[in-house]
């Protein structure tokens, strides 16, 4: 059975599973207009469309937060699904991190960490990532990771209009 809340720990960044409790400290890091700027769900940096967006990530039971090993704070969250994902998938997605820490290197290694655990049993052979088709920026940085361009795509209604998200994949290593 795959764990979808697992404690990893990097040299940047550790990950651990999310509780109601959070919701101050990551909202603190994403009540910022710009890490939204490009997403489809642009205004997700207001209180109430957060709350939501906390609430489903909490539901979803595969929540992280994200925290600076160097200063022990909250630098953002990620999460696993199974929902938009097909047999021997997991999706990572639903990632933000504090304007300071972008760049690559705790995203990158974010990532790093979750496709290791994701590749290290439960039965996932491919990690799918969800990009709003117009985010550029997420793009890039899934590409810096491996990440492929697939042919799907998923449509969703993000901030009130209906957003298309191109899915990228990035498979087991042999």
């Amino acid at each position: 059975m795959f764990d979808r809340q697992p404690r990893l720990t990097g040299e940047l960044i550790e990950l651990r599973p999310a509780t109601p409790d959070d919701f101050d400290a990551l909202f603190a890091v994403g009540s910022d207009p710009l890490i939204w700027e490009v997403h489809p769900a642009h205004d997700r940096w207001q209180e109430t469309v957060f709350r939501r967006f906390f609430a489903d990530g909490l539901a979803s039971a595969g929540m992280l937060v994200a925290i600076d090993r160097a200063t022990g704070g909250v630098i953002g969250s990620s999460r696993y699904d199974f929902e938009r994902a097909e047999p021997g998938e997991v999706e990572i997605g639903w990632t933000f991190l504090a304007r300071s820490h972008w760049g690559g290197r705790y995203n990158g290694e974010m990532k790093r960490m979750m496709l290791d655990h994701a590749f290290s049993g439960g039965g996932v052979e491919r990690a799918i990532f969800l990009i709003g088709e117009t985010n550029v920026r997420s793009r890039r940085a899934i590409e810096k990771i491996g990440g492929r361009l697939t042919d799907r795509i998923h449509q969703a209604d993000m901030a009130g209009f209906s957003a298309t998200h191109v899915i990228y994949a990035i498979d087991r290593p042999a």
